[in-house]
């Protein structure tokens, strides 16, 4: 089903399992704000992402970059979506804003009901730890440092004791098929070993929201459908995931798409 999402005009604007005590959203649900979208979020408790005329303007020399130009949306918990769109059409930007790695111009973006321009930036980092995992292209991965140790990594800026955290690094790398490779270095492993061991970093905290930028990108294609079944597998326990790509066959498995143009949300395709 396709909807058609209309911009939202310069006059109209103003001046991303932790599923406890939430029901799990139905596929479907997200969607852009409205009347009847905002009684179908009443019912079932709310949205886990909500975006409300977001704007994001950078000024290049004399000139200014709309590179997100007042997008509404509502994302539900444990939906999996992919964000699709050329170059140039603000899909990376969306992205950086949804893990709060940058700050919108204008407009809000709420993620569990926190308004994230409250935030300062230590408080905006401490967010961002609890409740976000990144999944990067290029796997981001410390070369220096051990499959065990890369995973804990989040660990030990949320103040784990060593012995906890080693523990439960070693489950995670089991969990994505990699307990026999816990003590070796990147350069020890394939590309899609890599980017298992960056899907077991952005698991290590257990937080809601699953961020992958072209997750797929630097992998081949037997490697690439090894990897999305994994992020598969991880929307049907529970975590939300929002995933960046240009190829069809990668945003085949996202449940729902979202095509942008000129940083705005042009288009939505659910239960794709």
């Amino acid at each position: 089903m396709t909807d058609r999402v209309p911009p939202t005009t310069e006059a109209g604007a103003p001046d991303l399992p932790d599923t406890h005590g939430t029901p799990a959203a139905p596929p479907g649900q997200g969607h852009a704000t409205g009347a009847d979208s905002t009684a179908a979020e009443t019912d079932r408790g709310g949205a886990l992402i909500e975006l409300t005329d977001l704007r994001k303007i950078y000024q290049m020399g004399d000139q200014q970059v709309h590179a997100l130009a007042g997008v509404n949306l509502e994302l539900g918990r444990g939906e999996f979506w992919a964000i699709m769109g050329a170059s140039g059409s603000g899909k990376s930007t969306m992205l950086n804003v949804l893990g709060c790695l940058d700050r919108p111009t204008s407009g809000r973006y709420r993620l569990e009901g926190q308004d994230v321009a409250e935030l300062d930036d230590d408080a905006l980092s401490e967010f961002r730890l609890r409740h976000l995992g990144f999944i990067f292209q290029s796997f981001n991965l410390i070369p220096q440092l051990t499959v065990r140790e890369n995973i804990e990594l989040p660990l030990f800026y949320l103040g784990w004791e060593a012995d906890r955290s080693a523990a439960h690094a070693a489950k995670i790398a089991e969990r994505v098929g990699l307990g026999d490779r816990i003590e070796h270095r990147p350069n020890e492993l394939s590309g899609g070993q890599q980017q298992r061991v960056a899907v077991a970093r952005s698991l290590a905290n257990d937080p809601p929201v699953l961020l992958a930028d072209e997750p797929t990108g630097n992998l081949d294609t037997a490697t690439s459908g090894q990897i999305m079944a994994l992020l598969k597998e991880l929307n049907q326990q529970g975590k939300t995931i929002i995933m960046v790509t240009h190829e069809r066959d990668i945003a085949a498995h996202a449940q729902h798409h979202m095509h942008m143009r000129d940083g705005i949300v042009d288009r939505i395709v659910r239960d794709a």
